[in-house]
């Protein structure tokens, strides 16, 4: 029989802490914290969760930002396969701004959503319901903030036409069961993410815990769905090198996998494997 969380834990674990901030928190601890913070989540009004999940649509654009911009910069110095090997040094940028600023993404958010669901505190219908707010709050964001950065970047000459679609093409030249894969993986490790700042006590850890796993999703070119909306977003907008259907099918492609990789494989597993002790 699985173990019910209740307000009793969540007072011995803050208790057990009080005083050891340096030490290494159990699963069990991480567990509880992120069981909490995702009922606070659903407990919030729909207004703060909106302007929450606009913020980080339009915080992560700086990652874009300096994506292509290097690209720009580096497009006549190195090959085109070396390029996106060197600017993904830049990705991590804007999922630090948007984790220690506390604004609301998607892919971080999709683990910490689902616990309370598997705890049995709240329904499926409001996961959803929750998930769709933070995805609509989060592509409005991306849409603004790609158009601030293309006019202004095309105006000033530190973007060129060519990048953007650059970018664009290598989002999206796999095909969808690749991308889906793709997104997994990346959902997989952003949930990981949450997981491992819960378990960190220090900003500067935080910052290390970011840029190593958001690092490994760019190096890894693996497809996220708040980052990748912006990347396929412009080169919709002001090249002709993306279609909209184009942009659709990577949007829910990436969007469906990024969640599936969020919930098994990190809230379901975690959960199971602390529920199996009871």
């Amino acid at each position: 029989m699985s173990r019910k969380i209740n307000e009793q834990d969540v007072i011995d674990t803050y208790e057990h802490q009080e005083g050891s901030t340096n030490r290494q928190k159990s699963q069990e601890e991480i567990l509880v914290e992120q069981l909490c913070e995702g009922m606070e989540a659903y407990k919030q009004q729909n207004s703060k969760v909106f302007i929450g999940s606009v913020a980080a649509g339009l915080e992560i654009g700086f990652s874009y930002l300096l994506i292509v911009v290097l690209y720009t910069f580096l497009e006549d110095k190195f090959s085109a396969h070396t390029i996106p090997y060197l600017v993904a040094f830049a990705y991590p940028v804007g999922f630090i701004m948007v984790v220690l600023g506390r604004s609301i993404l998607f892919t971080e958010q999709t683990s910490l959503l689902a616990l309370p669901v598997l705890h049995g505190r709240r329904s499926v219908l409001q996961l959803l319901r929750l998930w769709g707010l933070v995805i609509a709050g989060n592509l409005i964001g991306g849409f603004f903030i790609a158009l601030i950065i293309c006019w202004v970047g095309l105006a000033t000459g530190i973007i060129s036409q060519y990048s953007i679609g650059e970018i664009a093409g290598h989002v999206t030249e796999a095909e969808l069961y690749v991308i889906f894969g793709s997104a997994v993986l990346a959902g997989w490790l952003m949930a990981l993410l949450s997981w491992l700042v819960t378990s960190s006590n220090e900003t500067i850890s935080r910052i290390f815990v970011i840029y190593m796993i958001t690092a490994i999703v760019g190096f890894a070119g693996f497809h996220h769905s708040i980052v990748g909306n912006i990347e396929v977003l412009a080169g919709l907008l002001f090249t002709d090198d993306i279609l909209f259907s184009t942009y659709v099918g990577f949007q829910t492609t990436a969007l469906i996998g990024n969640a599936f990789g969020g919930v098994v494989f990190v809230a379901l597993l975690k959960y199971r494997a602390f529920t199996a002790n009871y």
